[in-house]
């Protein structure tokens, strides 16, 4: 999946490396964690699309950060382990890992099945979509197209275009993960040859579309990467 932001949690920089670089050549981005601790902070502060996890690593193992997460997230997750034992895939796999991979391993093969659970897992998330979604003072109703802004007892709806609303409703739906051009334009704008100036164009006028109901800020940018729902704090 184009843009896909994977995080790879092992503490062997080589190996991280060579899984950085297949994946930068299917056009996934990564970050690394070299231990666990670092990764439960990474996974929080960058929302990543599927977890890269290693069994063994100093401060906190993978099966500890695969149960901590699982608490949480439902995000994506394939173990590495130089363990080829079935009692470890299935002990894996029933603490809700999505797939196994052992090492020594090709990186090409790694890369495929992350695109299947990738792929996979969008097929499930496209199936479980919700009528309705809130982030207060903001109601989106996927049916109808609509988003509805609630202030004071009263309630209006934004004047929105389609690529504004699938703008918007995106931003929405991960609050706190900060999106590059790049990403928004595939997810909202697929179809067409656009640029990526294209998405700061929309973002000005669903801004100004806001400010006019008494919202500022929103959506906010993230210098260097893009734009999140709303800014930090």
């Amino acid at each position: 999946m184009q843009n896909s932001l994977i995080l790879i949690v092992e503490d062997a920089f080589e190996i991280a490396d060579i899984l950085s670089a297949y994946l930068a050549h299917s056009g996934m981005r990564s970050v690394h964690a070299t231990n666990g601790l670092q990764a439960l902070s990474l996974q929080e502060s960058m929302t990543p699309d599927l977890i890269l996890l290693d069994i063994h690593m100093p401060k906190m193992d993978g099966w500890q950060v695969l149960a901590k997460l699982r608490q949480t997230s439902q995000t994506p997750i394939i173990m590495l382990t130089a363990m080829d034992q079935d009692i470890d895939k299935l002990k894996a796999l029933r603490t809700g890992a999505d797939d196994y991979v052992i090492k020594p391993f090709n990186p090409a093969e790694v890369v495929a099945r992350v695109q299947a659970v990738l792929r996979r897992t969008h097929a499930a998330q496209q199936k479980a979509l919700p009528k309705r979604l809130r982030v207060d003072p903001f109601e989106v109703d996927f049916e109808s197209h609509e988003i509805t802004i609630s202030r004071s007892g009263q309630q209006k709806v934004l004047p929105l275009t389609l690529t504004e609303f699938k703008l918007l409703t995106h931003l929405l739906s991960s609050p706190k993960r900060a999106f590059t051009r790049g990403e928004l334009l595939e997810a909202c704008l697929p179809e067409g040859d656009a640029l990526e100036r294209t998405v700061d164009s929309h973002v000005s006028k669903i801004r100004k579309k806001l400010e006019n109901v008494g919202i500022d800020g929103i959506p906010a940018g993230v210098r260097g990467v893009g734009y999140r729902f709303r800014g930090e704090g």
